[in-house]
């Protein structure tokens, strides 16, 4: 994968990247990345959380649908 090296950075802006991947507890070099590709290629799409994506879950009945019926009794090898 190809590498970038930035030069000649202002002190203040290190610090801010620094802080800012602290932060997030990320790297320095993740942070940077994150800053680049979402300047050149927008923002990452966001997926679901575990709660939305159970709340789109369709409703396909109620749980009477889903009672087991008699159980036949069987021999249990032990």
């Amino acid at each position: 994968m190809p590498q970038l090296i930035v030069r000649q950075l202002e002190e203040q802006v290190v610090l801010k990247l620094k802080a800012q991947a602290g932060a997030r507890g990320v790297s320095m070099e993740e942070e940077h990345r994150r800053i680049l590709r979402e300047a050149l290629l927008g923002p990452p799409a966001r997926r679901p959380s575990f709660k939305e994506a159970l709340l789109a879950i369709p409703n396909v009945g109620d749980d009477k649908d889903f009672d087991r019926g008699p159980q036949i009794d069987r021999p249990v090898a032990l």
